[in-house]
């Protein structure tokens, strides 16, 4: 089987899982998340040769697709985008949860890029902490800290109608 060939198998077997991962990277941005892929995939072919040797492609994918979102602050387009009232994209469809599916996916966007990207790989990806800190390269407890931290604030965001009430009694 060729280097090519063995891309495409990979592609075929791992893009879903990547888009899935890069929209509740991007907050529920189907556009901003197949760039995020495309970009991953794209970097993936050109090292392809080094990656296939191994077991790790679905993890250096990981890697590169969370270094990928971490690193698109940098860009000076995304910047300057500005949100309209106006939704392009047609109406999702609505379901039990839905509106809770919406309240999540609105606290992430709201959440700093390491922060969201953490959370997305232990709670979505169900990552444990050692490979977490690989996928981003820092130290297990940078990853600890940072969940705390994120799921602190994603509390927050959310106001759990719950929590109110445990905290008057």
């Amino acid at each position: 089987m060729s280097r090519d060939d063995e891309y495409a198998e990979y592609l075929r077997g791992h893009y879903g899982r990547m888009l899935r991962t890069a929209r509740l990277l991007t907050g529920g941005d189907v556009h901003w998340a197949e760039d995020l892929v495309q970009s991953a995939c794209t970097k993936l072919y050109v090292h392809w040769g080094k990656v296939r040797q191994g077991d790790g492609a679905a993890s250096y994918a990981d890697r590169i697709l969370i270094n990928v979102f971490i690193d698109e602050r940098r860009r000076f387009w995304r910047r300057r985008e500005t949100a309209t009232a106006e939704l392009l994209d047609a109406t999702p469809v609505s379901g039990p949860d839905h509106a809770d599916r919406l309240t999540v996916l609105d606290a992430l966007t709201r959440l700093p890029r390491r922060q969201r990207a953490v959370v997305v790989l232990r709670y979505f990806r169900d990552l444990d902490v050692a490979t977490v800190a690989m996928v981003m390269e820092c130290s297990e407890g940078t990853v600890k800290s940072q969940t705390a931290r994120a799921l602190g604030k994603l509390r927050d965001l959310i106001d759990d109608p719950l929590d109110n009430l445990e905290r008057v009694r």
